[in-house]
């Protein structure tokens, strides 16, 4: 094999262009591995799972990379070879727009009727292995191929690996800012990704062109990348949507609004259920914020309420409406959300929404509440610091009393260990035996669960307020008293008979939630491997016992 050296090649002589080139690629990597986590968050969340498997995958690959790059670069010193295997890396990440979606669908759809248990790890995993290894692997091997080009002497050994150690570690301090701030937010993911592939794929033409290369692999690279430049933007995540009103990113979330003909739904997720639905009639429609107007009327008054993960404001939307005389705040920590919620779901504009997180907003304030609905569990994704018993002691700090706290908890997991079990005995370790119960949804994920403070009224001792409030004659009464609507008053004798009673766990119990020890993520991955096994149970039986042909005939 014929043999390159570096000084073959004048635009390495002054030894800039390597340094420029371990900084584009430092760059490159860093913005490959926040890209990788918006591109798996439509799919799997962007939970601390998802994370730690990102981060963990991309390490090995530059591990191994950075291990096969030192043995190639000693075989043969050879600078065609690097920037080839660069131009290749480019052309791979700007791929990943065009063909990373397709790739996750079909790895979700392999496993999910093949897979009984961490289903969301093993998908997240096997989809990071196959996209973006393969490149982050070439761009392990530049450092140790530039270390060979780059360095003359022993004498200058270490201040030449310092330089390319410092290049690389500045080009990945803007690769981590940039996509968050600036390309993500503006222009999406999938031109994130040709950004810092397109960068990285002119550092390689341009060594080429220089060192008058024959442009085979420059040409096939490029070509690649002009490609998917032009066909990834016809296609978003949820690509075989045709109904989308808006698809869309924030700095937080994935956004999908779908428009139909009885409802508008906001999805930050694509595989796993939805964030928030409204309703195009008005009154009643049996989803879930329907059983928490139940907190207003188990609370000792009703002339304030707080919610936390205002979302699109339909909670806001049906106390405004029952509730008129109201006074409600919001909180949303995506910005976006709330700009959308105005746009397309008509959210009350007389209703201030403060864009914080919800936990944070609740230790700068002073204000208390009547009612405060804690709705800030986003399909799969639950917030560890929204969980806790120190969360939970804030939220009843913030209450009046005799105040009512409701929780929407969209994702029903029953069963010893399940995500559901901890966030009852948190709350109930925090506000005391009986005075928590929960209310099932029908037809739907959601779970409602109510807890009460002390109210001022101390004449029935030994009965909590909530045991005597949410019986159904006192409930329909009460709702009716305040709202005057009949419906409303009729649908609580419902949500009366629903109610179950949450016991006050052992305080050394170990379903108890704490900052220190909240795994929501682990406890929300086993809630979707019972989905999953709800859902794809027949299919999975049917793979068993008629093969692929039989499944395949049974999706059509």
């Amino acid at each position: 094999m014929r043999k390159t050296e570096p000084s073959n090649r004048p635009i390495l002589k002054s030894k800039i262009f390597l340094y420029v080139t371990e900084f584009f690629s430092g760059m490159a990597v860093m913005a490959a591995e926040l890209g990788a986590s918006r591109l798996l968050a439509p799919y799997f969340s962007s939970s601390q799972i998802v994370w730690t498997i990102i981060i963990g995958t991309i390490m090995i690959a530059l591990a191994l990379g950075a291990v096969m790059g030192g043995r190639w670069a000693d075989r043969n010193p050879d600078p065609d070879l690097l920037y080839r295997r660069i131009a290749i890396a480019a052309a791979w990440i700007a791929l990943i727009p065009l063909v990373g979606k397709y790739l996750i669908l079909l790895i979700s759809g392999l496993l999910i009727v093949t897979v009984s248990t961490n289903f969301l790890a093993i998908a997240a995993f096997i989809s990071c292995m196959i996209i973006f290894v393969p490149p982050l692997f070439l761009l392990g091997t530049v450092t140790p191929g530039l270390v060979k080009f780059t360095t003359d002497s022993l004498d200058d050994n270490a201040t030449i690996v310092g330089r390319l150690s410092a290049c690389n570690t500045v080009g990945s301090i803007l690769g981590t800012f940039l996509p968050t701030f600036v390309t993500i937010p503006a222009v999406g993911t999938f031109v994130t990704f040709l950004i810092f592939s397109g960068l990285l794929l002119v550092i390689a033409l341009v060594y080429f062109i220089a060192s008058r290369i024959k442009p085979i692999t420059g040409a096939v690279c490029t070509v690649l990348f002009i490609g998917s430049a032009v066909c990834s933007p016809m296609s978003g995540f949820a690509f075989w949507e045709n109904n989308l009103a808006y698809e869309g990113e924030s700095i937080y979330n994935y956004l999908q609004v779908k428009n139909l003909a009885d409802r508008t739904i906001l999805s930050t997720n694509v595989l796993f259920g939805v964030q928030s639905v409204t309703m195009k009639s008005e009154g009643l429609t049996g989803m879930y914020y329907d059983t928490a107007l139940a907190a207003p009327a188990l609370a000792d008054h009703a002339d304030s309420a707080l919610i936390l993960g205002m979302g699109t404001g339909t909670y806001a939307r049906q106390l405004r409406r029952y509730y008129p005389d109201m006074k409600v705040q919001g909180v949303e920590i995506d910005g976006k959300i709330t700009r959308l919620a105005g746009e397309y779901f008509d959210e009350p504009s007389d209703i201030p929404v403060s864009t914080y997180d919800g936990r944070a907003w609740l230790a700068a304030s002073d204000e208390t509440y009547d009612v405060i609905m804690v709705d800030a569990y986003q399909d799969i994704t639950i917030p560890f610091q929204m969980s806790s018993v120190e969360f939970f002691r804030m939220v009843e700090r913030h209450l009046n009393p005799g105040g009512v706290m409701v929780v929407n908890m969209n994702m029903i997991s029953d069963g010893e260990g399940s995500i559901n079990e901890s966030l009852q005995a948190t709350i109930a370790s925090v506000f005391g035996s009986g005075n928590v119960i929960t209310a099932d949804v029908p037809g739907t994920t959601n779970r409602e669960l109510f807890a009460k403070t002390q109210g001022e009224d101390k004449s029935f001792k030994g009965v909590s307020d909530l045991a005597k409030d949410s019986k159904a004659i006192p409930l329909r009464a009460i709702t009716y008293i305040r709202t005057h609507d009949s419906e409303l008053r009729d649908y609580m004798s419902d949500v009366a008979h629903r109610f179950v009673k949450v016991e006050e766990p052992d305080p050394d119990s170990p379903l108890i939630l704490t900052d220190d020890k909240a795994p929501v993520e682990l406890l929300g991955m086993r809630a979707i491997d019972q989905l999953i096994a709800e859902e794809a149970g027949p299919y999975r039986t049917i793979l068993k016992e008629q093969g692929i042909r039989g499944l395949l005939d049974a999706v059509r």
